[in-house]
């Protein structure tokens, strides 16, 4: 299904399990993937409840924001499409950039979010290394340069090339490899650090994370650990920003324990 929410539209499915009475469970993908990054869990967790899956804008089948969004553009999309479907509550599953909109979700709107699990979760903002310092340095002045003699109408279009190229090399994959109107969403999102909302999170929160993260490394997920006010850490040890999937049915295990415990379905 497809629905226009703040001049975006986004693709998202709801699975309605009318044979059970626990709350609804959202899940939130990252960045550079889709809602189908869940498709091995999907059944399982239908099993028991409800489920809401989307495309985050400029992912998957979604479009791109008209506009420059930063992640509280993102989860007031999220927050209106529950709404719009009735939707009062949710559990969340997010995973890295999907965390930074669950933190969000959380904090601003507490009475829609029952438990919340995050999974290798961006969000605090890592302390640049001299040689990393000396690298934007060295970009901006490149960059600079040729945005001043692409004034020259004979040089717009090589200093155009030129810009691309320095992104190229000094910008992150990431980065590098959006859309130009996404890169200037994707520099207002990382820019943002999200450590001062953690201690405002109401909800129950349980991190799992993989020992050898390089994207979000451990001492993120510790540092959420210690500002959450009700938070757990689980490591998977010896596994990477994608513990979830390296571990699966051990990471469903220990979700539908945190979720539901010895309930029946």
């Amino acid at each position: 299904m497809f629905k226009s929410i703040n001049g975006c539209n986004i693709h998202y499915e709801i699975r309605v399990n009318e044979q059970t009475c626990e709350i609804p469970v959202l899940l939130l993908h990252g960045w550079g993937c889709d809602a189908n990054i869940y498709a091995g869990f999907t059944d399982t967790v239908y099993e028991r409840t409800t489920l809401v899956t989307l495309d985050f804008p400029a992912h998957g089948k979604s479009e791109e924001p008209p506009a420059p969004w930063g992640v509280e553009d993102f989860a007031v999309q999220v927050m209106q499409l529950l709404e719009d479907n009735h939707i009062d509550k949710v559990d969340i599953i997010a995973h890295s950039f999907g965390g930074r909109v669950a933190v969000y979700l959380a904090v601003r709107n507490p009475q829609m979010v029952g438990k919340l699990v995050i999974t290798g979760g961006s969000g605090i903002k890592k302390p640049a290394t001299a040689q990393a310092s000396k690298r934007t340095a060295r970009y901006k002045r490149l960059s600079a340069a040729a945005r001043f003699l692409m004034k020259a109408p004979v040089l717009e279009k090589p200093m155009k090339n030129m810009q691309e190229k320095l992104i190229q090399k000094y910008g992150s994959k990431d980065y590098a490899a959006l859309s130009e109107g996404m890169r200037a969403s994707f520099v207002k999102i990382v820019s943002e650090d999200l450590t001062p909302l953690l201690k405002q999170i109401a909800a129950p929160v349980l991190l799992i994370w993989g020992e050898n993260d390089e994207e979000t490394p451990l001492w993120m997920g510790q540092t959420m650990e210690r500002e959450i006010p009700d938070a757990g850490l689980v490591v998977f040890e010896g596994r990477s920003h994608y513990a979830f999937l390296e571990e699966s049915a051990r990471f469903l295990t220990i979700v539908r324990q945190f979720f539901w415990g010895g309930r029946e379905g």
